[in-house]
């Protein structure tokens, strides 16, 4: 009698989810295969659940069989299934982002190269000479013979017909040995927070760390060492970083402390680099990662510590698809690997500070700059009283101070967290105002690109010369200013400095930004006019004097998190001058000195601005202290839009514990050209608020045009 085949649950990477399949014998879990969907095969992950045995045998169909070596691990398989529950996004589309790399599944093909072969050709002429003699030293690829040799690729061709070259296989290079017996220079506090870190690596347990130390006191240095002890083990580390932008700056300083290049993770690498990057991870070859938030879900096999640098940052949410905190999830990873994960920043979240202080987590601070170099002075101008000239943005006391800063020749930065040149364009004459097509968002002024960009959907238009309205030529005005127009009043009143804007949308991508970053570092930009990308952990060795052009944006804008943010932002600007000299100033233009946040920047006091906030947050019943989650109702019609979402207010959970306010229509109210309703849960931390959720959104289902989007801790109110 033939064995009735073995039912195994099989994951696939999107919303199907889990399937149950048969095969001739038992499969591990975590093991990659191929199996039949429709008249296509695709691959999936078989899982630990427990397959359904309800299903006629004769309707099960077999799995098509093994695809890989790479398994995914226990601790990763845990990881995907609390991402799917606490996001209560389907399990297949957490999977995916696991497997989004599919060619880094298989073996990597065999590299070749050419090669002498000892035979001799029937004659040799000057171009079959000079390909033996590129030859010589040794094997070399097809492309480098040709630019070394200077040969055709008839000459070479011929050459291996004849069997004077042939294609031989390459032995893979073996992984990079890390270089661990470095000593780095540590302060007092450093060597303290590096010998405690190091304990915990070798503990091989789970444990939430919050480094904090003030802006300039070498907490990359003291993470690195955390990154040593990981190494020492024999083990993997992730460090996790908030903007690409940032990445070849962190992947050069440990490509200097442990001489191995660390593998890089993130949308500016191509394909086949993310391909064998994953293959590397999955065999423990890679040893070392830097990477943006998906970096998470890479297959390591013995990780042994997670590093997220600015911990605060709100780039590491990500508000589509799966909608995830890296930072929070980054600690769940930690967890159900067993290790440490480090949570640095000069300005934590405030979440992050409660928890350490309720002993959640481990706190430990430099409380000085490496080299006892002093912090920088910050004052205020008061733009009521010192006011720019009328349609310029630099009040006389920046003006004297960046004419002082670059008398002694040193570097100055304009800081407005504003890209473009203006974020919006008027018509003098009939007043018509650009908008997106797709979004309820006004068009933002490019004028160094000469487009109208939305920074919503990515609609771009080329700025026009007329108005289309009303046809008046010479009536476009641009209302207010970004980086392009500050850097334009920069050069009109000092011609003769060498002036550069830094944002994310510099022209050439990642790789010009690197290479201006490098021109700055080196002292080859004197004035630089940058947005929040220089706040995220920069030295530039010779910069001493900071200017916030609009130190109140952001500051009203219906955020709770918005004081939070604003503190946030300018203590990190502010703390890029005098990191390597003493004698850092900064000045902050406002029209509200009085503010909380302005008041705490003045006084360098933000253990009274935490005070402050954290009351803030639990008068007002908000995180850490309550629960939020918001559900985001979409649709191609306004009417149906509303509709769904008021069907949903209608059916809202009736316990006295859970709050459901809205729906009320989004802030941006249409985004690439859906109409957006939002509604907002609140309940307390003992709540199981997914299962109540997911009970309540049963109640109304999504037909027609409606998207529906649950965003569980929501950063982003828009």
């Amino acid at each position: 009698m033939t064995p009735e085949p073995h039912r195994v649950s099989v994951l696939l990477p999107h919303q199907l989810g889990l399937l149950t399949y048969t095969a001739s014998e038992p499969l591990a879990p975590g093991l990659v295969v191929a199996v039949p969907l429709g008249r296509r095969d695709v691959l999936g992950v078989v899982w630990d659940d427990a397959p359904d045995e309800t299903i006629e045998a004769a309707r099960l169909k077999p799995v098509r069989g093994v695809v890989s070596l790479v398994a995914l691990t226990d601790d990763l398989r845990r990881f995907v299934d609390f991402v799917a529950r606490y996001t209560m996004t389907p399990r297949g589309a957490v999977l995916k982002m696991v497997l989004r790399s599919g060619e880094g599944l298989t073996e990597a093909k065999p590299q070749t190269a050419l090669a002498l072969t000892g035979v001799e050709p029937e004659r040799w002429t000057p171009a079959r000479l000079a390909v033996a003699d590129a030859l010589a030293p040794g094997p070399m690829s097809r492309k480098e013979l040709a630019d070394t040799s200077g040969a055709s690729a008839a000459v070479i061709t011929g050459l291996i017909k004849s069997g004077v070259i042939a294609e031989i296989a390459l032995e893979p290079e073996p992984p990079a040995t890390p270089t661990l017996d470095a000593v780095p220079n540590l302060t007092a506090d450093q060597g303290e927070a590096v010998a405690e870190l190091g304990a915990m690596v070798e503990a091989r347990a789970f444990e939430t760390v919050l480094l904090e130390g003030v802006t300039g006191s070498g907490k990359t240095e003291v993470f690195f060492e955390a990154i040593a002890a990981a190494l020492a083990l024999g083990r993997q580390a992730l460090v996790l970083m908030p903007e690409i932008a940032l990445t070849p700056m962190v992947t050069a300083r440990l490509t200097e402390r442990f001489g191995i290049v660390p593998g890089e993770w993130h949308s500016d690498r191509t394909p086949a680099a993310r391909h064998s990057l994953w293959r590397d991870v999955a065999s423990g070859r890679e040893r070392v990662v830097v990477g943006a938030r998906s970096a998470l879900f890479l297959p390591f096999t013995d990780l042994g510590v997670i590093i997220v640098d600015e911990e605060h940052d709100q780039s590491f949410k990500q508000e589509d698809g799966v909608i995830y905190n890296a930072r929070d999830m980054a600690i769940v990873r930690a967890q159900q690997a067993g290790i440490p994960v480090v949570l640095a920043s000069a300005t934590p979240s405030v979440e992050s500070r409660i928890n350490a202080e309720r002993g959640r987590y481990r706190r430990i601070v430099l409380p000085a700059r490496y080299g006892d170099v002093p912090l920088p002075t910050i004052r205020a101008v008061d733009l009521r009283r010192d006011a720019p000239p009328k349609g310029e943005w630099l009040s006389e006391p920046v003006r004297a101070a960046v004419s002082e800063t670059l008398a002694r020749g040193e570097q100055s930065l304009l800081f407005l967290n504003r890209r473009g040149y203006a974020p919006l364009t008027v018509c003098r004459r009939c007043g018509h105002r650009f908008h997106c097509p797709n979004c309820a968002a006004s068009l933002v002024d490019h004028r160094l690109r000469n487009r109208l960009v939305c920074h919503h959907c990515g609609h771009e238009e080329r700025r026009p010369s007329v108005c289309p309205a009303c046809q008046g030529e010479d009536t476009l005005a641009p209302c207010g200013p970004g980086v392009e127009r500050v850097e334009e009043e920069a050069r009109a009143l000092w011609p003769k400095a060498r002036t550069a804007v830094l944002s994310s949308d510099l022209a050439g991508g990642p790789k010009a930004l690197a290479a201006l970053l490098g021109r700055v570092a080196r002292g080859e930009v004197d004035i630089i006019v940058g947005t929040q990308l220089v706040a995220k952990g920069y030295t530039f060795p010779n910069l001493q004097f900071v200017a916030v052009v609009d130190a109140d944006l952001g500051l009203e804008n219906g955020d709770p998190r918005a004081a939070e943010r604003t503190f946030q932002l300018l203590t990190q600007v502010t703390g890029r001058a005098g990191r390597v000299h003493a004698g850092g100033r900064a000045l902050l233009q406002t029209h509200a000195p009085d503010h909380p946040v302005i008041q705490a920047m003045l006084r360098d006091d933000a253990e009274a601005f935490y005070r402050e906030e954290t009351e803030v947050r639990r008068q007002g019943a908000l995180p850490p202290f309550q629960r939020l989650a918001a559900v985001i109702v979409s649709a191609t019609d306004r009417a149906e839009a509303h509709g769904h979402a008021a069907a949903l207010a209608r059916t809202a959970p009736s316990s006295g514990d859970v709050e459901v306010l809205g729906p009320a229509e989004a802030p941006l109210s249409i985004l690439r050209g859906r109409f957006r309703y939002r509604l907002l849960v609140r309940a307390p931390r003992t709540v199981p608020l997914q299962d109540i959720m997911a009970d309540w959104l049963a109640t109304v289902p999504v037909k027609g045009t409606v998207r529906r989007a649950v965003d569980i801790d929501p950063q982003s109110f828009l």
